[in-house]
């Protein structure tokens, strides 16, 4: 660990192993070797002359990165591409000719970056599925536990807490069949050349345009991609990155919309996120239990979705064919979302995993509420037993205004019901038995039942439970 100098918190903090090594430069430069390897591989098939012992060379030394050796020249090129030819080409003296051969500086910087796109997509589906797992499990365990719904965050219609589940749930449904249809679409560039007409190529085969598709296709599988995107400038489409970036936004504003629930719940105490047995809430009020894991998800979503305006900046600039003001930019922006986005579910599973409910508080700002929430059911049955509609509804609003009156100015606890018992024009009402939660949740356990066996379950047989949870280092 370097005390002397900033590093990322996304890494040293936040983030998954698993995905810092994605977007490390081992990973990132064994890539870049991978593909000239595949690329010599491809020319060789196609009757460029290359020997086995060639390729035998460059493949025995994929993983055999001299960073240092790299950094020198580097500063001495001032072109990381050829810093690491050269670097590659000092370790494979052989095959030092054949490297990079036809081939520009994004056929290893853009062909890389679609394949760790391509695995932090599927690291970060694993890790969807594994939230909705756990939120799936919350929703059928508290099926039926009436509580209070909120709209404009003030007291509502009852709902149940496995009810409000779902909706946390079904946010990330979506965002996963986005993540999907990413994975689905995403394609491999290839072979595409120095301003995407593929002319260098050409000119290696000697005109022949056959073998030209033939090796953007083989160079494309040795990639693990079926498509390739059908034309490009220098660079893949740019406009990829923005999707990527939009659907990793998305997924950020799921998991801040959910937690900011959850701190709203734990605020009136109705549920809380996991607590350690020796964690601290606070340096000074050693009573409180902040809900600071689904703070950090609010916090580490705010960035998330804020690199998205780095990836639509970042495509609208690109002029003609590309220009390079791209790169600072994504080496910044691609690797940070993936990161905060994979910290974020790794954190959001945790709390999923060991949500604290307390029914008892439930209940009780239920039942303080409950006299409003039931004022149309007694009005109904008041109507049914004969009396008028209007006239009802007036004794109603006045006696709902007095209670209230009595409950914001003096404290008082809501004596709405006993005021319609004592009231003659509902005598023929049993007030009492108008208060049963059960009787005011609607359908709302069977919408639950109905969401996972619908919505879940096909979830579980397909993935399972999703990607492993991370123990949370802070």
């Amino acid at each position: 660990m370097d005390y002397q100098h900033y590093q990322n918190p996304l890494i040293t903090r936040y983030a998954s192993r698993q995905m810092a090594s994605i977007w490390g430069d081992q990973k990132k430069f064994s890539t870049w070797r991978r593909l000239w390897v595949a690329l010599a591989e491809a020319e060789a098939e196609l009757g460029i002359p290359i020997a086995e012992a060639q390729l035998d060379e460059l493949r025995a030394k994929v993983d055999d990165v001299d960073f240092v050796a790299a950094a020198a020249y580097e500063k001495k090129l001032r072109h990381d591409v050829m810093a690491h030819v050269h670097v590659y080409g000092d370790q494979c003296l052989r095959a030092k000719g054949i490297i990079h051969l036809g081939a520009t500086s994004n056929f290893v910087v853009d062909n890389t970056d679609l394949i760790l796109i391509r695995e932090s997509l599927e690291l970060l589906r694993g890790r969807l599925v594994a939230v909705i797992d756990a939120l799936g499990s919350f929703a059928t365990e508290h099926r039926d536990l009436a509580t209070l719904g909120f709209t404009h965050l003030q007291p509502a219609q009852p709902t149940t807490m496995g009810k409000r589940a779902t909706l946390w749930a079904y946010d990330l449904v979506l965002d996963l069949k986005e993540v999907e249809h990413r994975l689905a679409t995403l394609a491999g560039r290839s072979t595409k050349g120095t301003t995407g007409t593929q002319a260098s190529f050409l000119e290696l085969f000697d005109g022949d345009h056959a073998k030209v598709a033939k090796l953007e296709k083989l160079v494309a599988e040795k990639m693990g991609f079926d498509r390739i995107y059908a034309v490009t400038g220098q660079t893949y489409p740019r406009k990829v990155d923005h999707q990527v970036l939009s659907t990793l936004s998305g997924i950020a504003a799921s998991c801040h919309k959910a937690a900011t629930d959850i701190r709203i719940l734990a605020h009136r105490k109705e549920l809380e996120e996991p607590f350690g047995k020796e964690q601290i809430g606070s340096s000074a009020m050693a009573y409180k239990r902040n809900p600071m894991r689904s703070e950090r998800i609010c916090g580490l979503a705010r960035y998330a979705m804020s690199l998205e305006s780095s990836a639509a900046g970042t495509h609208a600039t690109q002029w003609m064919e590309r220009t390079l003001d791209d790169s600072a930019n994504r080496r910044l922006a691609l690797p940070q979302a993936f990161l905060a986005v994979d910290a974020i579910l790794s954190i959001y599973q945790n709390v999923a995993s060991g949500l604290e409910v307390y029914p008892q508080v439930i209940a009780r700002y239920l039942a303080e509420e409950l006299p409003f929430m039931v004022t149309e059911n007694v009005l109904m049955q008041a109507v049914a037993a004969g009396g008028d509609r209007q006239e009802l509804h007036e004794r109603i609003r006045q006696h709902s205004q007095d209670a209230a009156a009595m409950v914001k100015q003096q404290g008082q606890p809501n004596d709405l019901l006993q005021r319609l018992e004592e009231d003659e024009a509902f005598a023929k009402v049993d007030v009492a038995a108008a208060v049963d939660p059960r009787s005011l949740i609607g359908r709302a356990p069977e919408q639950v039942d109905k969401f996972v066996t619908d919505v879940i379950e096909p979830l579980r047989a397909k993935y399972g439970s999703g990607a492993d949870a991370d123990e949370l280092r802070v």
